[in-house]
């Protein structure tokens, strides 16, 4: 059966997407074209009115409806209304802004806020299913009881229904806040180059180039996979797309290596993770965070580099053990691509990639940096035929820009209900100060909270919803005991993301295993071993900020390092090979390098002494015992 978008809606989509980008153009480049320069409600207002009605083109009312030959009418209704009611609110901001309709709405306008507040939740509902629709339907009900709730620090100023729904619609504070002002302002440009850098071909390349670097070394695939995937996820930022995309071309090629179906899927997994969490393009929620810490997004981006570097570091280190223990032999040369070759056919990613890092570092032009990069990309992509953009390709990536725009902008929009039930109600600004009221001095208790929460939260909402909300009530608390901000912040957004490699939902896991046809709760309790970084840096980056760049030069360098020598041991007692020293059978060994591997990453020179004397020690122990049953052998045929 034919697709349910067909030529007459492709065109829809890429019309309101091409009007989208332009929309966004405009706006942040000041241009005024045609003398249109709305104010910056009206401006969001537009965005939504763009692309949340593509949701309900792209996406059916019930999932197994996906293949259909046409458009229901319910649905054409839903595009049209989501489509009209934010025009028309985007033509009245000044009015929404002037009038206080936040607070005193006309009727019809109050009526039309109430629909939109339902619409919202439906395409929410479509693109992430009952689970986080749920979440936000309930707390954009949550001022309807706020004045009731007996517990002093959950209890804030109470709405009637009505008035409920004008502060989602036309207040500063819901749908318009923080995380959907970030879409409008900086993440829309940078969708937009992640889409441009995959539909001219860089995700071949950045593969290609990680083959060519490191097929040939033991484990060659499983490397690969690694290095290819950080490629793609920090452009994609996405773990479920960057598993999907690369895990076709990776795992099958693990599992010809010689590696289990199991490990292959975790790898995958966890290095697409890892993806979401590495400059310069992260996932959605470093670029909200970068709007709720009023810094720029480099300085968040910066901040994610080192702890980016050890994640994929402990992974590159098991797999390698893993490779070693096994006997596993790199990828054959004739199956390897030139790396001249390759970088030659593909050298204007790399410099796509360096421009935008120029404009976010240089010229501290973060808004128009990924706009230039990729105007240039595709200007580049052009020279070469292999990457040239015809008419399909065009077509295809102006498509892919609709769904992945209206996906994420509708998630991010739907969010902001959250941020709005506990803001306009006053409680977002209690809760944080009774928590640390209720926990004193114990910021361990507060963290491990934190991260219990995060880690639960993830299992049905979005990484970007879970740092939302815990922005709002959890990360100001940390701040607030004296923590460093950025730190704070990203100790929630890492929490959030460990979901997607820890059962039982492992969102990523699940589609590797998909493709490496093996057991998810397998490959689940694999991928958690294999990103132990993704557990232990959120509290070393508290008490530690060194790690995270924040502090002096030496003292960076000091923390960097005692953190690499410390993910070698735990990397090493994980995966059970030491390199240079063999495989550790000892289970004592492993225990005792773990300790040691662990007090390098508690600052302070009296603990890196003791990680260091473990480090000496374990190595030179299990060399010894290694080499032991050799020793024996030859002794006994001197005696014969």
């Amino acid at each position: 059966m034919k697709s349910r978008v067909t030529y007459f809606w492709k065109v829809i989509i890429i019309s309101f997407t091409i009007l989208g980008v332009l929309l966004s153009i405009n706006q942040l480049f000041f241009l005024g074209l045609f003398g249109f320069n709305p104010m910056r409600e009206a401006y969001l207002y537009f965005l939504l009115a763009l692309f949340v009605p593509q949701i309900f083109i792209f996406r059916p009312l019930i999932k197994k409806e996906e293949i259909v030959q046409e458009l229901a009418w319910y649905d054409i209704l839903c595009i049209i209304c989501t489509f009209a009611i934010p025009i028309y609110f985007g033509l009245q901001a000044e009015s929404i802004i002037l009038e206080g309709w936040e607070f005193n709405a006309p009727l019809f306008a109050t009526i039309l806020a109430v629909l939109y507040w339902i619409l919202i939740l439906e395409a929410l509902r479509r693109v992430s299913g009952w689970v986080l629709t749920s979440i936000c339907f309930l707390f954009s009900l949550y001022p309807l009881v706020a004045g009731m709730i007996p517990i002093t620090f959950l209890s804030g100023q109470q709405f009637d229904f009505l008035g409920t729904a004008r502060s989602h619609a036309f207040s500063q504070s819901s749908l318009l806040g923080i995380p959907f002002q970030t879409v409008g302002d900086l993440l829309i440009g940078f969708l937009i180059f992640g889409v441009v850098i995959v539909h001219t071909g860089g995700g071949d390349f950045f593969f290609s180039m990680a083959n060519s670097l490191l097929g040939k070394t033991r484990g060659g695939a499983a490397k690969v996979s690694v290095m290819g995937s950080a490629f793609f996820g920090m452009l994609s930022g996405s773990a479920i797309s960057n598993t999907v995309t690369t895990g076709a071309m990776t795992i099958p090629s693990m599992k010809r290596a010689g590696y289990s179906k199991e490990y292959s899927a975790a790898v995958e997994a966890t290095a697409s993770t890892g993806g979401t969490i590495t400059p310069p393009i992260m996932g959605s929620a470093a670029f909200i965070m970068a709007s709720f810490l009023a810094v720029p997004y480099m300085d968040i981006a910066v901040a994610a580099a080192i702890p980016a570097f050890l994640y994929f570091l402990a992974v590159f280190f098991q797999v390698d053990g893993y490779a070693a223990k096994n006997n596993l032999k790199g990828l054959q040369k004739a199956e390897l691509p030139s790396f001249k070759k390759t970088l030659k056919e593909g050298w204007f990613f790399i410099f796509a990639l360096i421009l935008m890092v120029y404009f976010l570092m240089i010229l501290n032009s973060e808004v128009q940096s990924a706009y230039y990069a990729s105007l240039s990309l595709i200007a580049l992509s052009m020279i070469s035929k292999k990457t040239r953009l015809n008419k399909k390709k065009v077509v295809e990536m102006f498509t892919d820009m609709g769904r992945t725009i209206s996906d994420i902008g509708t998630i991010i929009a739907a969010v902001g209900l959250i941020v709005g039930g506990l803001s306009i109600t006053g409680v977002s600004y209690s809760f944080s100060r009774e928590l640390i009221a209720l926990v004193g001095d114990n910021v361990i208790l507060i963290l491990i909270a934190a991260a219990i929460t995060s880690f639960i939260l993830g299992m049905g909402m979005t990484v970007s919803a879970v740092y939302v909300f815990l922005a709002v009530i959890v990360a100001p608390a940390l701040v607030g005991m004296g923590m460093d901000p950025i730190a704070s912040h990203l100790f929630v957004l890492y929490f959030a993301t460990v979901s997607y490699i820890t059962p039982p939902v492992a969102l990523a896991v699940y589609s590797a295993s998909g493709i490496a046809k093996s057991n998810p709760i397998k490959s689940g309790f694999i991928a958690v071993r294999l990103g132990i970084v993704t557990f232990l840096i959120p509290f070393v980056m508290i008490f530690n900020p060194e790690i995270i760049g924040r502090g002096d030069l030496m003292d960076i360098l000091l923390a960097v390092s005692t953190a690499i020598v410390g993910i070698f041991m735990i990397a090493s007692a994980l995966e059970g090979y030491m390199i240079g020293s063999g495989v550790i059978s000892s289970m004592v060994l492993r225990m005792v390098l773990t300790l040691g591997g662990l007090a390098l990453f508690v600052p302070g020179i009296y603990t890196d002494i003791i990680g260091i004397g473990i480090l000496v020690i374990v190595f030179l122990t299990n060399r010894k015992l290694n080499s032991a049953p050799i020793e024996l052998t030859t002794n006994e045929s001197k005696m014969n």
